[in-house]
């Protein structure tokens, strides 16, 4: 009978060999139920290389049945004009949820968009090029020159505007429809030699997150004001560059501590408002302005990178933006007006990535446009950077990844990656043409959207047309 059985299989003989265990990266994920910055960033050229232009809708809005003003600058004799400076979206800004984009034109024109109708709209077929009006939470035309907007992270029905003419925060409350803002606040002329008061324009703006009545705005004489809403309209505390050169742009720290600004002459400023005294700042004091904690030269960390010195000419250039990464906080974002971009480490204080885009000259290129102030944007993970192109039309989507494994790190080095066998799912810079010239970013907060406004005052909507792995 024991010839009809199947014999029974040897038993393998146990390796006297250490078995070498697997880690199963994707179980971990699976189990810990988020995504480990690093693996973010591997798949991160994916995400880079999914973004494409879906649609462009065009300010070609009415206000009672008549064309806005941003429309009129368009418009002579029923023919479309070629971009002047006196339009052109000068910025945009998404409210916490990703819910309405508010935008200001520099014809003076502040809107306020339903983000789920552009969205939904921009799917439907290219014989809808206009934007369904109606949707519209708010449109005015202010008649006067804008030049920022921002919303109230406090009070989410508040959106803010301030203009480069004038020296006026004006504040709207979504809330009612109402044509006039619900309050304004205006900073203290200054005296002029001869006696009279000039007044200063207003650029950037800032909100502390803890505390609805404080504001602060940077101004084109060098100054940050600050006003407390409980106790006048006029600023309770200035704070003061060392030049009186225009700060073009403003970055509150997380903690609501430290206030970055930078400006017209190449400097970066940074002021401690708890002023040396704990909390000081929110106590209240007597002062009237405050210097800055630091006071930094770009030019002078430009020059301490090897590389970049030998192949450039570093010169001191303005500073159009500043930005902190909100993955990172520590990673402070720079853009300059002849289009490069970089990051500065605030622990540090050195410059840890650089992008200079190729100059003009050399492909023909139109010359940068310096009418314009570009507003760049963090997107919301992966320490990505969106910037408009200050030569051509379209945008630089930048790795800024807080490594040396980014493109962009100032000690990347492309043959040793390579050499190393790391799947780096194509990790590099990349520009994404668009149908128009960008002068302002803005990136959904939830599912990363990249709302670009143009020089002819349009919004292009630039999203992923896959989902990456």
């Amino acid at each position: 009978m024991d010839k009809f059985l199947a014999p029974l299989k040897p038993s393998p003989q146990i390796s006297s060999k250490p078995i070498r265990r697997r880690r199963w990266h994707r179980s971990l994920i699976e189990l810990n139920g988020r995504l480990e910055p690093n693996y973010r960033h591997s798949v991160s050229g994916l995400l880079m290389q999914s973004y494409s232009e879906l649609r462009a809708f065009h300010h070609f809005y009415h206000i009672d049945g008549n064309p806005c003003q941003t429309h009129m600058n368009r418009m002579v004799n029923g023919a479309y004009l070629p971009p002047s400076t006196k339009e052109g979206i000068s910025a945009l800004d998404f409210d916490n949820k990703g819910i309405y984009l508010a935008s200001v034109t520099k014809s003076g024109c502040l809107t306020v968009h339903d983000f789920e109708t552009l969205y939904c709209q921009s799917n439907e077929p290219l014989l809808c090029l206009k934007e369904d009006e109606a949707k519209h939470v708010l449109h005015l035309s202010l008649h006067q020159q804008l030049d920022f907007v921002r919303w109230n992270r406090a009070n989410q029905d508040e959106v803010v505007c301030t203009s480069m003419k004038r020296n006026e925060v004006l504040m709207f409350d979504i809330s009612y429809i109402s044509s006039e803002p619900s309050e304004v606040l205006r900073t203290k002329p200054r005296p002029a030699v001869l006696g009279s008061n000039i007044q200063k324009g207003l650029s950037d703006i800032a909100f502390t997150s803890c505390d609805n009545p404080r504001v602060l705005a940077s101004d084109t004489d060098g100054v940050i004001n600050l006003w407390d809403r409980r106790m006048s309209t006029f600023p309770c505390l200035e704070l003061t560059s060392n030049s009186r050169g225009r700060l073009n742009s403003i970055q509150l720290n997380v903690e609501n501590q430290i206030i970055f600004g930078a400006g017209k002459h190449g400097f970066i400023y940074a002021w401690d408002l708890r002023g040396g005294r704990t909390s000081s700042f929110f106590k209240g004091t007597k002062e009237v302005s405050r210097p800055p904690l630091a006071s930094l030269k770009l030019s002078s960390m430009l020059e301490k990178i090897g590389p970049l010195k030998e192949q450039s000419d570093i010169v001191s250039k303005e500073i159009h933006s500043i930005n902190l990464d909100p993955c990172c906080p520590h990673q402070l974002a720079f853009h300059l007006d002849d289009g490069w971009s970089g990051v500065l480490d605030v622990y540090n204080l050195e410059v840890t990535h650089i992008h200079c885009p190729p100059p003009a000259w050399l492909d023909d290129s139109v010359v940068a446009d310096l009418s314009f102030l570009r507003k760049p944007s963090w997107l919301p993970t992966n320490s990505i950077y969106v910037v408009g192109s200050s030569t051509d039309n379209g945008i630089h989507i930048l790795d800024f990844y807080p490594d040396s494994s980014s493109p962009s790190h100032v000690d990347y080095n492309e043959d040793a990656h390579r050499l190393s066998g790391i799947k780096n799912q194509d990790k590099q810079n990349r520009f994404v043409s668009l149908s128009e010239g960008v002068t302002a970013c803005a990136v959904h907060p939830l599912n990363s959207t990249i709302i670009a406004g143009t020089k002819l005052s349009s919004l292009l909507m630039i999203s992923q047309t896959h989902k990456p792995c």
